[in-house]
């Protein structure tokens, strides 16, 4: 009986009902609603019949809207299953699209991103736009000082700092494609997918802060490579100052690789499905499996989901506390 009862508000947990409507003004200056208002849709579902019967020209319509483009595509979508290929023949680059046309529009000055660091007696950083766009050209320049090229693998295993989205933007902008561990993993899981990556380059801090509490992180780095032919460099950046190993000819303190580099850089003209990063499952059901995403369709998805899905209005802050993605470039646009 008891096993029954607890079946029966199981049960009710998982089938929802209740409908919860939004304030009238909310939904009606809402971003999508704007968009439906000059399409001349009446109803929601006027409007989601419209999208599902014709999604090659809704996405292609959207493609338009949220990204700028180096060369148009010759066709928004080649479907051969289980393979698929959106905006084909399009020229683009994420970063372009996250960083240098704010940083150098009317939107330079605007803060691209807020980081309020640990421990909380750090001050709280605003970088803008124009900031964030020479600090991403210098760690650029100095990835192409390290042999980085178009196609090439970097890992990266850090906390959640400044110096994250950072390197990620500047690996985009040169064309080599990024891959993110979690800073909470193993050595061991760092090592396997820099093995399965073949990453060239690792990018990674001296330490952390847990608890208010500086801890070591760069030799579990020293661990993870000890046996990966494929890396040719660790990038270290300064985070906490605890002391930490570092091998002449192979470690370089990031501030050292940055240091003299130009503030300008221009954009690799990517294929729109050139890979932008790769993001391994936790591998908790078996060896961490690599999954793909690429310029074109992830400089489209995300921002259309955020101004539609979370009615990101441009004076509006987006709150990150989890993970700091290639979303967060989208915030403005």
């Amino acid at each position: 009986m008891a096993e029954e009862k607890a079946t029966a508000k199981t049960s009710v947990l998982l089938e929802e009902t209740r409908i919860f409507e939004a304030p009238k003004d909310l939904a009606e200056n809402s971003n999508v609603m704007k968009w439906m208002k000059e399409k001349g849709f009446k109803t929601e579902r006027e409007m989601r019949l419209w999208c599902s019967a014709n999604y090659i020209q809704f996405w292609g319509e959207m493609a338009k809207t949220y990204a700028d483009w180096f060369e148009p595509w010759s066709s928004t979508l080649e479907w051969k299953p289980p393979y698929a290929k959106w905006f084909v023949g399009g020229k683009c680059n994420v970063t372009h699209n996250c960083v240098d046309r704010h940083a150098q529009g009317a939107k330079k000055d605007k803060v691209a991103y807020i980081f309020v660091p640990e421990p909380v007696d750090q001050p709280t950083q605003k970088i803008t736009y124009a900031q964030l766009e020479k600090e991403v050209n210098k760690f650029a320049n100095g990835l192409k000082s390290l042999g980085v090229v178009k196609g090439d693998r970097v890992m990266l295993y850090m906390p959640m700092i400044p110096q994250l989205p950072i390197a990620m933007l500047a690996i985009a902008k040169i064309g080599a494609i990024h891959c993110i561990v979690f800073s909470g993993f193993s050595s061991g899981g760092l090592n396997s997918r820099i093995l399965d990556a073949e990453a060239k380059v690792v990018v990674t801090v001296d330490g952390f802060y847990r608890r208010g509490k500086p801890l070591p992180l760069k030799p579990n780095v020293d661990e993870a490579t000890a046996n990966t032919p494929s890396v040719k460099k660790v990038v270290v950046y300064k985070r906490t100052g605890v002391a930490v190993p570092m091998k002449e000819g192979k470690d370089i303190w990031w501030d050292d690789l940055v240091a003299g580099k130009s503030e300008a850089c221009e954009c690799e003209r990517m294929d729109a499905e050139d890979r932008l990063f790769i993001l391994y499952t936790s591998g908790t059901t078996g060896k961490p499996k690599g999954i793909e995403h690429v310029h074109g369709g992830y400089q489209v998805g995300p921002a259309q989901t955020l101004h539609w899905v979370f009615d990101i209005k441009d004076n509006d802050v987006w709150w990150c506390t989890a993970d700091i993605g290639w979303i967060t470039g989208h915030s403005y646009i």
